[in-house]
């Protein structure tokens, strides 16, 4: 039986649709459980068709554990297995997932499970959001960057050659179902890629997190974390970002600042083609990159950057730039982030620790001076 679980819940105000809230779920030793929540949660009333879409790794190490349990209480299941990484976050994985939803014959009632990271719930979340207008869409996250952030929210979608997540839709999943036991098998430089968002948090939201992590000797491996802590780590992440994205579901402001570090990190990932950083690691480099725009603009104070960037070093995250990069390139690609408006790029800034505020008055001349700062 799996731990005793804790629950986040993500609810919306809109009474008319009372089933766009959900829970996120966190326990140990819980995916042989996940077809009797299903259940719970209602569905499988109209139709029993599942189509579980991960990639080969994942699949291989949790994919017949997922399959036996949706089976055993009745469910019809098939699946897809996709390339793992961000350059294949594309339209043609996209066509995949439609092509295996039409040779299954799934139905409007049916379900997609995206049992994966954070490429392959954005992926199946869009595929979920368009296929027959909308069926049933079930997280599994088995990353710790999905399990903190890109599996909770709705956000869905793929990127286009020219940026990154430009394509997508906001959906919301019926359940967000958390096992921290397959973070065993993640390979460390996911796990340390994914304290970038960890950190974030503690950045925009929750002072509490962030000192929990200034504590903490080592964030780099998971072995250095105790279970405690990552409970404490994968619960208080979840809660931050159910309230935030509670409180403004499509990004109309206040959900924006769950974009700190991912200004100027998206760009870093498309200049580089997605194969020099993973999308934590430029996150964290975006983080460092805000934090000095903000000191540089009078907004933080040097000491909290560098209590920031202190965290971000325990972490063993990259903190340098290659020295060659284009930031001519970085500069031009942040005009087609989805931040933009009026023809402005939206910078979200620290203040304080545990806050932040959205500026316009960020150049590009002060995105490559602070940008400069770290190159090697």
């Amino acid at each position: 039986m799996p731990d005793r679980f804790a629950t986040v819940s993500v609810a919306f105000n809109n009474d008319s649709q009372p089933n766009r809230n959900y829970d996120v779920a966190i326990a140990s030793h819980s995916l042989k459980t996940l077809g009797e929540k299903l259940l719970e949660v209602g569905l499988g009333k109209k139709s029993k068709k599942i189509l579980i879409v991960s990639n080969p790794v994942i699949y291989k190490h949790y994919g017949e554990t997922v399959k036996t349990s949706l089976q055993n209480v009745g469910f019809d299941v098939s699946h897809l297995i996709l390339p793992a990484g961000e350059r294949f976050k594309t339209a043609l994985s996209l066509q995949k997932i439609y092509d295996a939803a039409l040779a299954h014959r799934l139905e409007r009632s049916s379900s997609i499970v995206a049992l994966g990271g954070g490429v392959i719930g954005d992926m199946s979340g869009y595929a979920a959001a368009t296929w027959l207008r909308g069926i049933e869409l079930v997280q599994v996250p088995t990353t710790l960057l999905a399990m903190v952030d890109s599996a909770i929210g709705g956000k869905t979608g793929i990127n286009h050659p020219q940026g990154k997540n430009l394509i997508g839709a906001f959906y919301q999943p019926r359940l967000v179902w958390i096992d921290p036991e397959v973070l065993k098998t993640l390979p460390p430089r996911e796990f340390r890629s994914a304290m970038a968002e960890v950190i974030k948090y503690g950045v925009i939201w929750d002072r509490e997190l962030f000192d929990l992590l200034s504590q903490s000797d080592r964030l780099d491996q998971l072995r250095y974390i105790s279970s405690e802590l990552l409970q404490t780590i994968l619960y208080r992440c979840a809660k931050a970002k159910a309230e935030v994205v509670s409180k403004d579901e499509k990004e109309g402001n206040l959900r924006a600042i769950l974009n700190y570090g991912h200004t100027v990190g998206h760009a870093i990932e498309s200049v580089t083609n997605y194969r020099l950083y993973n999308h934590g690691e430029a996150v964290g480099l975006g983080m460092i990159i805000a934090g000095a725009i903000a000191v540089e603009l009078g907004l933080w104070s040097p000491e909290e950057l560098a209590q920031q960037n202190a965290i971000i070093a325990k972490t063993g995250l990259p903190q340098t730039l290659p020295a060659d990069i284009d930031l001519d390139a970085i500069a031009a690609t942040l005009s087609t982030d989805k931040k933009v408006e009026a023809g402005k790029v939206r910078f979200i800034l620290p203040t304080a620790i545990g806050s932040v505020t959205l500026s316009d008055r960020v150049t590009s001349d002060i995105v490559k001076q602070t940008l400069r700062q770290i190159l090697a």
